[in-house]
């Protein structure tokens, strides 16, 4: 069994007994926040089933769409890491619902009759399931061979058949027909990771052909028109992710929105006039209605917050939406499609939080060191107590939006200016922004963070000298960057959540998907040595000069915790001041409410000792 460890070299960080949590705030309230996610609206449009973390755990729920009080489906599903999560999908005939769970797929009644049932023990495990329109078949992703399969079995678990496999890639998001005939999926060739090209099957005869496909082009996330005569996929060809049509015969292929902004989801209208779809904004996430005919946009819900997964009633008459701002915890939400109206239909701000003054930040633009203008968000505290802290995301290819921080909010509660920066590499910005910082991780990038603390310094009231960089992940990762590769010694202290600094290493050590990932931006190691090399700051610990706290979970496969290990070696070989705290059981993006008590006391006294004076 491998323990937790703490570790320190030099003074440690220590509770300030002349700083108090502001008041009416804790570490305790901000955790005591249920998040609901990942929903789908049932067929008939009277129920939702949503994901609700609480309890420890990660259930499946059910609600009216009308309104009124969830019911349990699932009461032993562990706690899943949102972003590796799925929504519960509803058979066409509303009587049952899949998901996964413990890494099979699992079916339930969807009036909670009956305990769910796995339905994937053919498999060493499943995930992703999609139902055929019969409500009997169910297609299931499966890891096989080191790439990623889709097999066809049914509602009670009939030995499967091969879909979609063995054919030099990864094969996923299933869309099936609506008469069943056909599926179409997205294929990943591992001999262009930056290629996802569309392939249609016969589920009947097993037939395989291509769609789409270009080399490092990107089309996926195929749904088919009601009628069957059209589908749609999202696509990087013009330059942003915009909605494009093809016929299922290969012919007709055409781009229907020319918004140059990029799009994040869409679905059909019943009748296969009109689609929704999210699009991203200066951090924002707009809901558009688009008439599917010519591509015109119609502004449904737009403003400094985010919407996500619409999904139409049968009628569409209206939407169900997840929506979350600065302010607001994502909740469920129905949006009237002709007047605009939106009702909230779950509740998960706790009422001591709510009656706070919440702060929203400001979308601004600052120029980095080639002149690139970089994104970015801007929070002001109420009251200022001059310090700073600088938080890039996570991905890379991931963004800082109008999203729900609470212990963003907290520090900003405790007077800290909070910076995001959106680094070249973000996504929302279109696609050559996308890709500013392919072969070049831990350069531009990090020169762009570099420019963010620079931009700070010009602001009233934050006192340069008390500006410190904290990142989770690939924000981790430009942690080590920042303080390592920085002669102006900009930042007074950092903070990594499961960030690596030695990225040769985590490649060889990570799981498969973070692999290819890691590849389809760098190359592969034996062709790109230098840029892997250039990309990792951990032989330029000397120049470090900042306090370091690093944390990191003990079952982390994506960054896995040797990368924090060699870390704090080369910290302790210089003589560096640092922290160094680790959690047994933990994945890639902590789970238990201790662990993420323990490791914001930890951020809280690092930025109060450092910080503050």
């Amino acid at each position: 069994m491998v323990h937790e460890k703490y570790e320190r070299n030099g003074w440690p960080s220590l509770d300030r007994p002349d700083l108090k949590p502001p008041d009416g705030w804790s570490l305790d309230l901000i955790n005591s926040l249920n998040l609901i996610h990942h929903h789908e609206l049932s067929p008939d449009g009277e129920r939702v089933a949503f994901v609700w973390e609480r309890d420890g755990r990660s259930d499946i729920f059910v609600i009216p769409s009308a309104g009124g009080w969830p019911a349990r489906l699932s009461a032993d599903r562990a706690k899943t890491i949102y972003w590796w999560d799925g929504p519960p999908r509803w058979s066409q005939d509303g009587r049952l619902l899949a998901f996964t769970k413990d890494g099979h797929v699992c079916v339930v009644p969807s009036d909670g009759s009956a305990l769910p049932r796995t339905i994937t023990d053919f498999a060493g495990g499943a995930f992703a399931p999609v139902w055929m329109p019969d409500s009997a078949g169910l297609i299931v992703g499966v890891s096989r061979s080191d790439a990623f399969s889709l097999l066809l079995t049914d509602r009670d678990g009939c030995w499967p058949r091969l879909v979609a496999g063995d054919n030099g890639g990864d094969n996923m998001e299933a869309a099936p027909s609506p008469d069943g005939r056909a599926v179409v999926y997205t294929h990943r060739p591992f001999d262009d990771l930056n290629r996802w090209e569309l392939r249609l099957v016969n589920t009947e005869t097993g037939q395989t052909r291509p769609l789409t496909g270009a080399p490092k082009n990107k089309d996926w996330a195929a749904a088919w028109s009601p009628d069957g005569e059209t589908i749609a996929f999202l696509s990087q060809r013009s330059g942003f992710t915009e909605i494009w049509l093809i016929r299922p015969d290969g012919e007709g292929l055409r781009q229907l929105t020319r918004h140059n902004r990029d799009m994040v989801e869409f679905a059909w209208s019943p009748d296969g006039h009109q689609l929704a779809a999210t699009v991203s904004r200066d951090g924002a996430i707009d809901l558009l209605i688009i008439d599917a005919e010519s591509g015109e946009l119609r502004e449904l819900r737009a403003g400094l917050g985010c919407y996500a997964a619409p999904h139409w009633s049968p009628d569409g008459r209206f939407l169900s939406v997840e929506y979350e701002d600065a302010t607001t915890p994502p909740d469920i939400h129905r949006v009237e499609v002709d007047s605009n109206r939106m009702t909230q239909l779950t509740f998960s701000m706790p009422p001591a939080l709510a009656s706070h003054e919440l702060v929203t930040p400001e979308h601004m633009r600052y120029r980095s060191y080639d002149g690139l203008e970089i994104p970015a968000l801007l929070w002001r505290p109420r009251q200022s107590n001059g310090a700073a802290v600088v938080r890039p995301h996570g991905g890379p290819a991931d963004a800082y939006r109008f999203q729900w921080d609470a212990f963003a909010q907290y520090l900003l509660a405790k007077g800290y200016t909070f910076f995001t920066p959106n680094f070249r590499g973000s996504s929302g910005y279109g696609l050559e922004f996308e890709h500013a910082n392919y072969d070049d991780w831990g350069v531009g990038d990090t020169q762009d963070v570099l420019h963010g603390a620079r931009y700070l310094h010009a602001l009233d009231g934050i006192d340069p000298q008390r500006i410190a960089i904290f990142g989770s992940s690939y924000g981790g990762y430009m942690v080590a960057c920042c303080l390592a590769r920085d002669p102006e010694y900009l930042f007074a202290c950092g903070v990594s959540k499961y960030g690596d600094a030695n990225v040769y290493s985590s490649w060889a050590q990570c799981e498969r998907t973070t692999r290819l990932y890691t590849e389809m931006m760098l190359g592969h190691p034996r062709d790109n040595w230098t840029v892997y090399q250039a990309a990792s700051p951990i032989h330029e610990m000397a120049n470090v000069r900042a306090p370091i706290l690093l944390l990191h979970g003990l079952d982390d496969d994506v960054v896995p915790p040797q990368s924090s290990e060699e870390w704090a070696e080369a910290l302790r070989r210089h003589d560096k001041v640092f922290e160094y705290k680790t959690y047994a059981g933990e994945p890639h993006g902590f789970l238990r409410h201790e662990t993420e008590m323990d490791w914001q006391r930890r951020a809280e006294r690092f930025f109060d000792w450092y910080l503050r004076g």
